[in-house]
């Protein structure tokens, strides 16, 4: 993410709704990541793993991010795929859960 230019905000950053892998500066938009690894993808890949009730989970680490910073930012919620074959960074894995705050755009 730092070769792409992103700025790290925080790294396994905790608040009382769980924990976030990376916290990342993208311009103006604040980036929060997932890491999943899978030796293989029998089970789905590692993006499929970050199910509905995990995506809830980051939209409330942003929420409580936000509200700490005191300022409005662009969310994003990317994944980091580890697999046999390589690192893939997938920008804008998920969207915001419905019932949750508008993003910017």
């Amino acid at each position: 993410m730092k070769k792409k230019g992103y700025k790290i905000l925080k790294c396994n950053y905790k608040t009382p709704f769980g924990e976030a892998d990376i916290v990342a500066a993208d311009k103006d938009t604040v980036v929060f990541c997932e890491v999943k690894a899978r030796r293989t993808d029998r089970f789905g890949t590692p993006k499929e793993a970050v199910e509905r009730h995990k995506q809830r989970r980051y939209a409330d680490i942003a929420r409580y991010f936000l509200m700490k910073a005191k300022r409005e930012m662009g969310v994003r919620f990317d994944v980091v795929e580890v697999t046999e074959d390589g690192i893939y960074h997938l920008e804008g894995a998920f969207g915001m859960p419905e019932g949750y705050f508008p993003q910017k755009r």
